[in-house]
């Protein structure tokens, strides 16, 4: 066996019969990504797409058996990931239905719900939509406009859109094929709110007819993402059947009377949001996939592209010999690979956690369950850098081809503008990263708490002392501090306690700042107070997943069976950790942690390790197991002529 091929065995991991199936799947001509159909030619081609899924089988996986799934939400999920390699309307339009509709009905109905509903979504024979986001309110899902009131004499809600800013908008299967939708809404009995929850809409009959009190407009054309039929939806006091409530954490009796599991509304709303991570993982994992394409179609391209002479040599050079394409392509493959691992450990989580049996359970949903907070926690930090390094490396990928990059038909410019929009969808990526620093606060807050005044006064005198040395010159601090490490560059215990350092140390330093802004809270500017840490808030949370993907990595090379592999992998895991500490050598040096010296040579090992694993640029490659037809595009096909 190839080292290649023992790399692609070990990286398509626990669901590698799911990943199999689907390459098989992407040979066939129907799924071929073809650039520059037309808008309706488009949308055709990936509905049909979508209902082959279905035919295949591998659309039901991630749903309960009781309702004709299979239970087996990881395997769902890594169908979804290899989705990513092709065209990403199919990939979004699959998780508009089986995701987000189908997932929202799973996670947030009950049982009668289930018994009506999740075979025909399952199988692709009832189209939904997923309407959480409002025109004027993004990201602010508590703050939604809309409202569904109870009207006791009908036994019924009435949806309304108060105002045009309540709108949903960028709704995907809207436009042409949803006949339902999940409509997030504010829940009214007798006058009294009872904050967001999900509501089944319907928006056509089996005809395609708009349902009287709805109304749908199409949005036009994107800058990527074409097959996916986005729509806008109005409702004008459209009634629905009180059962048509997800009641899963909130309950309306017949006489308007409302019941909950879950009294905090604060702790039931993010709850309730809590179980539709199951998008946000997908999203991750799609847009590493996206990544993986890119990075193969620039590598092998580069592999074979020549350009300019050596003085005293009549052959061009193969662009990848050169160190500046080398810096291009290979800390991003080596940040990608880490991803890798980081996705398909919270894959494994989420099946344990959200899966079919604890979901059945009821331990997937209800009570402080570590695991649900660790899994949120991680999940919005991986999607948010999992995206931002899809759209920074495409972009790099891009340019690396040079002008056969711009062209369409080779695939990365498609890339490009389909993968813009993950970054702001299934959460914008600020705020996710603001979410993983306040939970980190919250978990760093609870561990001072527990140990006592002594500690927080000497928590006070430390952050006291960092700030002073954070101001103090390298030359005129104490010599145990401002030493240089002797360690070497590749040992993974200073690699890992490097990144653990910078996490641990913007943790504190944040929570000594909002110490700080909870006092200027306290005179009356609780908002701007917050603000002012913003910025720490972020690369707080950048340095918290930065040692995620570390740490995961290294698990992933512990776990690899073959000695080769694990050897390349080795290699590859020291380019992520050096190239991720190169880029924060000044936060690193103002804190003592490399000297001028070391930083330099820091750069140098980065130069060498590109060096040593140019050679295996093709086998690591090889390893993501792209299917051909994904790879066919003509700057390949030219080079090979």
């Amino acid at each position: 066996m190839s080292t290649a091929q023992a790399l692609q065995r070990h990286l398509d991991g626990r669901w590698s019969g799911v990943r199999a199936t689907v390459r098989a799947l992407s040979e066939r001509e129907l799924f071929r990504p073809e650039s520059g159909l037309p808008t309706v030619a488009h949308r055709a081609r990936t509905l049909l797409q979508l209902r082959s899924l279905a035919d295949a089988g591998l659309t039901q996986m991630g749903f309960d058996e009781r309702y004709g799934g299979q239970g087996d939400l990881g395997a769902s999920i890594t169908a979804f990931d290899m989705l990513g390699m092709g065209d990403l309307s199919l990939l979004v339009k699959t998780g508009v239905q089986f995701g987000l509709f189908g997932g929202a009905v799973a996670h947030l109905g009950t049982e009668r719900h289930h018994r009506e509903y999740l075979s025909d979504i399952a199988n692709g024979r009832l189209l939904g939509c997923f309407a959480m986001t409002e025109h004027g309110h993004g990201s602010d899902v508590a703050g939604l406009q809309t409202t569904a009131t109870f009207d006791r004499a009908t036994d019924e809600f009435v949806i309304c859109t108060p105002t045009d800013d309540a709108r949903k908008d960028y709704i995907g299967n809207a436009a042409d094929d949803g006949r339902v939708a999940v409509v997030f809404a504010q829940l009214i009995t007798g006058g009294i709110p009872h904050g967001v929850h999900a509501f089944l809409v319907p928006l056509r009959d089996e005809a395609g007819a708009v349902i009287p009190g709805v109304r749908i407009a199409d949005s036009g054309l994107k800058a990527g993402l074409n097959g996916v039929d986005n729509g806008q939806l109005w409702f004008d006091g459209a009634r629905i059947p009180r059962d048509n409530l997800l009641d899963r954490y909130g309950q309306v009796l017949a006489n308007g009377s409302y019941r909950t599991p879950i009294e905090d509304d604060t702790k039931r709303f993010f709850t309730m949001l809590g179980t539709l991570i199951q998008g946000r993982i997908s999203v991750a994992g799609a847009s590493v996939s996206a990544t993986k394409v890119a990075l193969t179609l620039a590598g092998r391209y580069a592999q074979r592209r020549t350009q300019f002479t050596a003085p005293g040599h009549d052959q061009e050079i193969v662009v990848m010999d050169y160190l500046s394409h080398q810096r291009k392509l290979l800390p991003p493959l080596a940040r990608t690979y880490a991803l890798h691992f980081a996705q398909g450990e919270l894959v494994e989580m989420l099946h344990e956690v959200l899966g079919a049996r604890a979901l059945a359970s009821g331990d997937a949903v209800i009570g402080d369950d570590p695991r649900r907070r660790q899994l949120e926690t991680r999940a919005a930090g991986i999607k948010a850098m999992a995206t931002w390094h899809a759209t920074n490396t495409i972009q790099v990928c891009r340019e690396a081809c040079g002008g056969a990059g711009y062209l369409a038909s080779n695939r990365l410019a498609d890339l490009k503008a389909d993968t813009d929009v993950f970054t702001t969808f299934e959460g914008d990526n600020t705020v996710l990263l603001q979410l993983v620093a306040k939970e980190l606060l919250t978990a760093y807050g609870k561990r001072i708490k527990g140990l006592g005044l002594a500690a927080t006064v000497r928590f006070g005198a430390r952050q006291t002392l960092h700030t002073a040395l954070d101001r103090t010159p390298l030359r005129d601090m104490p010599a145990r501090l401002a030493a240089r490490s002797a360690t070497a560059f590749d040992d993974r215990d200073w690699q890992l306690a490097m990144l653990a350092f910078r996490e641990q140390r913007q943790v504190e330093a944040l929570a000594w700042r909002m110490r700080r802004a909870d006092g200027a809270a306290a005179t009356g500017d609780p908002a701007g107070a917050v603000n002012a840490v913003q910025d720490q808030l972020l690369s707080t949370a950048r340095a918290h997943v930065d040692h995620v993907l570390l740490q995961a990595f290294v698990a992933g090379i512990a776990s690899c069976p073959d000695a080769a592999a694990a050897a390349a992998l080795s290699q590859l895991c020291d380019l992520f950790a050096l190239s991720t500490i190169e880029a924060d050598r000044a936060w690193y040096l103002e804190r003592g942690r490399l000297s001028a010296a070391r930083s330099r040579q820091l750069a140098g090992a980065v130069n060498d390790l590109c060096g040593v694993l140019r050679p295996q640029l093709g086998e690591l490659l090889d390893a993501f197991g792209i299917p051909p037809a994904m790879l066919d595009v003509p700057m390949l096909r030219e080079q090979e002529g």
